[in-house]
């Protein structure tokens, strides 16, 4: 479907849906591991690991892969655990100090915690940034209401596709999810591990699963928080996302009327959400501060559907706005949660890449202009900004592969952990992995909406995490789903911003990022 041929990536025979494992070599020479600790994470070692860049082609091109680990310290040791944190995009080298830090000292004693940027991302070599800026204020609205505010959103994304295609031709055929989950193994093999045991967010829950596809016999645990919906790889993914966004768009708005006290900009729900819009278009014509226009406010808010305690500042911000005229707070907040920087290219190029590559995108924008028009019209927050940062992938220079079938009988018991009104990876999502991973455990967080529950701050999911880590204990339920988790409160207004910086929540977010 793209405009070159592509190689077929990934030592993977690809047939009616179906993938063979191809077992990869072992790593003759063992890691060199250096200290890389920091303030934070002071046990942290780094080391760095050669791997194909074509599976199928082991002799051919290298690449290299930046990895860190927390060793373990007890006498029990049992493996390496792999963390990764979503994106596609995503680095996991500081992921591993959070999580070894995050878990029970007993538990995580027991493991070596191995985080990795995958191919393409961070540390790792090489590393792909297709269009240093192309987020950089101030954008076309990312509502198309005219034809030229359309071609000026296609231009930019036909311009990004081409970018990529012109610096990285010899690697994007390679950047997918299969080819990491070869790496996986690689890395499995470097470490002298038979088995790994794997725990991963978001987009890593779909890694893990196909890591489990192709090696079933390599995989001893896997906890998967936030589950992808793996029939609905990427395309229609993304659209179900709108639908849930603007849910919890909502909720934020609902939250922001209940606290009318102190944000006075209404007790009706409805009203307030009519005021965010009406912000929107006033952005719209006048960006604050030549900065945040009206696609500028839609990614500001976005971090606010996959995390409940950056509310209080977005709340703030929107009330300075509206009723003071006043919009330094809101470039404030622009800054600390929708501007993108170096690593945030980095990670967008990544995630285009995989995503485009893994599965199959319609080719035809009247396609994607019927789809999101007809999302739009039931959830307008996020469709069409949510749109324009896929909409690469209409452009995307290599074909597409078939997304994979993560229907699995063969693989130990796996742990899935979801929100109810997680808005990134829906529920229905998780519903549907837990089916087709045959002896998997569904733990559901009941009335939560952050995406990313545990080791957030959830005595009850961590309990369940930290007992399938220490001994594979998973709970069995009757029906669908196999425990429940009540949700923690929603934060509250004018927390002290010490307070909401410092919780493990935001320090969890603020690794994983945002559309992880």
């Amino acid at each position: 479907m793209g405009k070159r041929a592509a190689v077929l990536c990934g030592a993977a025979v690809l047939v009616a849906g179906t993938v063979t494992a191809v077992p990869a070599q072992a790593q003759t020479a063992p890691l060199a591991w250096k200290k890389c600790g920091t303030a934070k994470y002071p046990r942290l070692q780094c080391a760095s690991l050669e791997v194909p860049l074509d599976h199928s082609a082991p002799q051919g091109r290298r690449i290299t892969l930046a990895l860190s680990r927390v060793p373990h310290t007890a006498k029990k040791y049992q493996g390496p655990l792999l963390v990764n944190p979503g994106g596609p995009g995503g680095s996991g080298l500081t992921l591993a100090g959070f999580v070894a830090s995050a878990l029970p000292k007993a538990v995580a004693a027991q493991y070596d915690v191995i985080g990795f940027d995958p191919r393409g991302v961070g540390r790792s070599k090489p590393a792909l940034d297709c269009r240093p800026r192309h987020f950089a204020p101030v954008r076309p609205d990312s509502v198309p209401l005219t034809p030229r505010n359309e071609q000026a959103n296609l231009s930019r994304a036909r311009a990004f596709a081409r970018a990529c295609a012109e610096k990285y031709a010899s690697v994007l055929p390679y950047i997918d999810t299969i080819s990491s989950v070869r790496d996986m193994d690689r890395i499995r093999a470097a470490l002298g591990a038979q088995r790994i045991n794997y725990f991963g967010y978001s987009y890593g829950t779909y890694l893990g699963a196909v890591y489990a596809k192709l090696y079933p016999q390599r995989v001893r645990r896997a906890a998967l928080d936030s589950v992808v919906d793996p029939t609905g790889v990427w395309y229609g993914a993304n659209l179900a996302q709108d639908i849930a966004f603007d849910d919890r768009h909502r909720a934020l708005m609902a939250w922001i009327a209940k606290h009318d006290a102190t944000y006075r900009l209404g007790t009706d729900p409805a009203r307030v959400e009519a005021k965010w819009y009406a912000m929107r278009a006033a952005l719209a014509r006048k960006p604050a501060g030549g900065r945040v226009g009206a696609s500028e406010l839609e990614d500001t808010f976005l971090p606010g559907g996959y995390y409940n305690g950056y509310w209080p500042y977005l709340a703030e911000a929107f009330a300075a706005y509206v009723n003071k005229k006043d919009s330094a707070p809101l470039t404030e907040a622009y800054g600390n949660f929708g501007a993108a920087d170096a690593s945030d290219d980095n990670g967008y190029s990544v995630y285009a890449a995989v995503q485009c590559r893994d599965a199959s995108w319609p080719r035809d924008w009247r396609r994607w202009r019927t789809d999101n028009r007809a999302v739009y019209a039931k959830a307008p927050f996020m469709t069409w900004n949510n749109a324009w940062y896929n909409a690469p992938c209409a452009f995307w220079p290599t074909n597409s592969l078939r997304s994979v079938d993560i229907a699995n009988t063969k693989v130990p018991p796996i742990l899935l952990f979801q929100a109810t009104d997680d808005a990134a990876t829906p529920y229905e999502g998780a519903v549907t992995a837990h089916r087709r991973l045959a002896r998997s455990s569904l733990v559901v967080e009941r009335g939560g909406g952050n995406h990313a529950v545990t080791l957030g701050g959830n005595a009850c999911l961590d309990k369940h995490l930290a007992a399938y880590l220490a001994d594979g204990t998973v709970p069995r339920g009757s029906g669908t789903v196999d425990a429940v988790c009540d949700a923690g409160p929603d934060p509250k207004p004018l927390s002290a911003k010490a307070k909401v910086t410092a919780s493990r929540g935001a320090e969890l977010h603020g690794l994983l990022g945002f559309r992880h």
